[in-house]
């Protein structure tokens, strides 16, 4: 069986491109790619799953946890502890997460 590794995010992959500004531009655009991907990830049977994507997608994109917690329902009680187990994880270790979990589902 063939062991699938996820891409190289640590460094930027185009020799031209070597700057610490690129290597964020190459990052947003993995990031974007993964996004786009996931959507098409069918986890309506995983909901584990589905809620780790979801807290990092909400890390990764607004930071730290800023609501408050929800009272009428359990799913979004649910989404909101799963956001708030990453509080303190930094916006680029939450997109590095959510690309390689992205790629784990999809091959």
């Amino acid at each position: 069986m063939t062991k699938l590794y996820p891409p190289r995010l640590f460094y930027c992959q185009n020799r031209h491109f070597a700057t610490e500004k690129n290597n964020v531009m190459e990052m947003k655009s993995l990031f974007d790619k993964a996004v786009a991907e996931s959507n098409a990830i069918n986890l309506k049977q995983d909901n584990e799953t589905s809620l780790r994507l979801f807290s990092l997608y909400k890390q990764a994109t607004k930071g730290d946890i800023n609501v408050q917690l929800p009272h009428n329902c359990d799913m979004a009680k649910a989404e909101f502890d799963a956001w708030a187990s990453l509080k303190g994880k930094s916006i680029k270790d939450a997109q590095i997460e959510f690309i390689v979990l992205v790629y784990k589902l999809k091959y």
